[in-house]
Formats: C-alpha cells, structure tokens, sequence
C-alpha cells in the first residue's frame, strides 16, 4: 500500500511540475510534435521516408518499427486500457488550458509514448542514425503528454516500457519461433 502512495504522490508532484514549469513556447513546440504523432501518423511517416531513402536497411528498419508499433499499440491500446480505468489527471494540477482536448479513454498506459517507443527502439538496430533521429520525437510526445496533463509520469513509464518490450519481441520472436520448428 505505501508503494501505491508513493506512486500517487510521485505522479502527482512530477506531473504538478511539469505542467507549470515548461515555457509554454516549448510547451507548444511538444504539443505539435504530439500532433504530429497522433494516430501514429509521424512514424508511419517516418517509416516510409526510411523505406523511400534507405535502401535494404531503410526497409527493414521501417518494417521492424511498424511491427513493434502494431504489437504495442495493441497490448496498450487493445488491452491496457481495457484492463484499467485510471481516470487523467485533474485539471487543477495543470495550470494552462491544455486539458480541454484529452480523450475520454483510461489515463494508463500513455499509447502516444508506447508506439513512439516500440518504434524508435525498433529501428534503431537496424539503422541506428535514423533510431537517433527518432528518439527526439520520441522524448518530446513522452514529456508532452506529462505536461499537457494527458497522463501521469507512471503512465508513460508504462507506455514506454510495452513499447521496448514489443520491439524486443518483434526483433527476437521470429528467431525463436524458427528454432522451435526447425
């Protein structure tokens, strides 16, 4: 139990900070790189300009992020959400009027960070210039959505570790599952 109010009480302070302690020019460069992620429109971007400009690595690197994205959207989205019924932060902890366009689905796990990690950490085996490049993006949605008090930071955290867990299952699971039926 003190763990769980450990937790709560880190959310809040962290979330609390960073709503009101990020410029709000910053604050609105995040919000359009959120933007751009949302419904996975920047990774799917990016993976079609890695399989346009990168040759053989650039395609494989774009297949391996667009599987580990559809792996982790779907245990984020199709069953992490599902599970739980965390509500988002209160408005009051935020001081800016970002809050008014959150969705009306569970706050945990943080999907936008899921699928920016799962694919970033995809591709970047493969082609680790273009993982580098992905990881900016990547850092921006998982604070953006702490400070626009779309989540909390568990929630993110969350969200990121689905996301490196579905793009290590997307580099190893076929290995393994050749070995089991050869």
């Amino acid at each position: 139990m003190r763990l769980l109010t450990g937790l709560h009480d880190a959310d809040r302070a962290l979330t609390k900070e960073a709503a009101s302690r990020i410029p709000t020019g910053l604050g609105k460069a995040l919000s359009a790189v959120e933007k751009a992620a949302e419904s996975t429109k920047l990774w799917c971007g990016a993976a079609a300009a890695m399989a346009w400009l990168g040759g053989w690595r650039g395609r494989k690197a774009a297949a391996a992020g667009l599987g580990a994205l559809v792996m982790a959207q779907l245990a984020s989205n199709g069953l992490g959400k599902q599970l739980t019924d965390r509500p988002r932060p209160p408005e009051e902890w935020i001081p800016h009027d970002e809050t008014a366009d959150r969705p009306d689905s569970s706050s945990f796990p943080s999907g936008h960070t899921t699928a920016a990690v799962a694919f970033t950490a995809a591709v970047a085996p493969t082609w680790p210039a273009a993982g580098v490049l992905c990881a900016i993006p990547t850092a921006a949605v998982a604070v953006e959505r702490v400070q626009s008090g779309a989540h909390y930071p568990s929630d993110v955290a969350a969200g990121a570790a689905i996301g490196l867990a579905s793009a290590w299952l997307t580099r190893h699971v076929p290995a393994l599952l050749l070995r089991l039926w050869l």
